[in-house]
């Protein structure tokens, strides 16, 4: 266990105040500094599931709330902690995410904060791209020697939470683990999708499986609090956040070739002995992997009081965009979120989230979507242009009815047209749309001509 003292002036203090300051460790009373931290963001997944949300972006980069990107998420949770040491990791789709983070996070100059991005390249003495996320860190080790840092923490970029990583620090130095991951308690049900993890009375995680079958469940309960228990979550859920020591986590890759934290270098820590750690979390917290939980958390927020609060005292980050306020006229509303520079004028939105500059005109009908906006403006050159194409303009044209859908980004959707998702509904891909989880997606830059029914 490391130990942090405040800086003593020794030269000040008589000889028998010397020895009592060395004896301090004796009596186990300790002073903390703060701990030399720095923040992992994975972000360069593939995200099959979220297609075709991905299709043209990295999963970190889908939009959410109608205002943030999912990277957003970990980078303010790290902000908002006190770290502001920031690696993104990129590969898959990486344009859009990497645009968006050099546009949003700058620093004081005196601050030595920074979000850096770290593509995946190739070298001389690695030529594969980023196999698992534990060979995405390992990769990115070489770049992180010219900072000083004795604790890295790793963190997923397609999340949906509110955690305070200083307490996790904390918890981690304190008990003086080499490994600590973030867990957080799940019902049977849910068991069955995630890497469980047993820990004993002292959070010391003894054991691991992935994704359990349910016949093995009542063998893998854990220690959780009365609350948890009468929720019947008595299962520990790896929630994808870890925190390393710096020399074991260096010393865990050149004995580990594995590519995995949670299938290959975790399991193997815990057989081998390290101190490994369950930090409990049990806030509000959702793995966004799939269209149906994507659509879900998005529709959660439209509620009177939705379970992540994008309304604390702990905001978050995003790009400050010069856009007027959204303009509604003649629209029945309720349970709805709007971003910046709208113009509505449907007849009725309810339970739907609205991104920035969408439009949606008059005797339209939205309820229980996601609309994501738009990227630009249309000039009115560019619609009367379009008009001759036999074009809609972007947005949502006139007696439209749209509910249980996601609009992605620039979608044209014109006059009288319906989409209608249903929990009924196959799952299939289309030219223009597809359908997953009951949920119909409209795919980026879509055309939608007038009178179309989807499906």
């Amino acid at each position: 266990m490391k130990w942090y003292w405040q800086k003593v002036n020794v030269r000040y203090l008589k000889p028998n105040q010397i020895s009592k300051t060395k004896m301090l460790k004796k009596f186990k009373t300790k002073t903390y500094m703060k701990p030399s931290v720095i923040s992992i963001v994975l972000g360069g997944g593939r995200g099959s599931r979220l297609f075709p949300l991905t299709d043209k972006r990295s999963k970190p980069a889908v939009p959410i709330a109608g205002k943030y990107r999912l990277v957003d998420i970990p980078i303010s949770n790290c902000l908002n902690s006190g770290f502001n040491r920031i690696m993104v990791l990129t590969q898959f789709n990486s344009a859009s995410l990497n645009s968006h983070i050099k546009n949003t996070y700058h620093f004081d100059i005196f601050s030595k904060g920074f979000v850096d991005i770290l593509a995946a390249e190739q070298s001389t003495e690695n030529e594969n791209w980023y196999q698992g996320t534990a060979d995405a860190v390992r990769q990115s080790m070489r770049h992180l020697e010219k900072y000083d840092y004795d604790y890295i923490l790793i963190l997923s970029g397609d999340q949906l939470y509110q955690m305070d990583f200083k307490e996790m620090i904390d918890f981690h130095v304190k008990n003086g683990g080499d490994i600590t991951i973030a867990t957080i308690p799940v019902n049977a049900k849910d068991a069955t999708g995630f890497g469980i993890l047993k820990s004993n009375e002292e959070d010391q995680i003894t054991s691991f499986i992935e994704k359990p079958a349910s016949d093995l469940l009542p063998d893998w309960k854990s220690e959780v609090s009365d609350e948890m228990k009468n929720q019947g979550r008595e299962y520990l859920a790896s929630m994808g956040i870890y925190v390393f020591n710096k020399k074991v986590l260096k010393k865990m890759f050149k004995e580990d070739p594995g590519d995995d934290f949670g299938k290959d270098l975790i399991p193997n820590a815990i057989s081998k002995g390290y101190s490994t750690l369950s930090y409990q979390y049990t806030g509000y917290w959702t793995d966004i992997g799939t269209i149906g939980s994507f659509f879900e958390a998005n529709m959660d927020l439209t509620n009177e009081v939705p379970k992540f609060n994008m309304f604390s005292s702990s905001p978050i980050y995003t790009r400050a965009r010069m856009l007027p306020p959204s303009k509604i006229n003649g629209s029945f509303v309720n349970k709805a979120v709007f971003g910046d520079g709208c113009i509505i004028m449907a007849d009725k939105i309810e339970h739907t989230l609205v991104g920035i500059r969408t439009r949606i005109d008059k005797g339209s009908t939205v309820i229980r979507s996601y609309i994501m906006g738009a990227d630009y403006y249309q000039t009115i050159e560019d619609i009367e242009e379009n008009e001759k194409k036999g074009i809609p303009s972007i947005g949502v044209g006139k007696f439209c009815y749209i509910e249980n859908a996601i609009l992605d980004k620039n979608c044209h959707i014109g006059n009288n047209v319906r989409i209608i998702g249903s929990k009924h509904l196959q799952d299939g891909e289309f030219d223009t749309y597809c359908i997953k989880d009951g949920v119909i997606v409209i795919k980026k830059d879509a055309i939608i001509k007038d009178g179309t029914i989807i499906p």
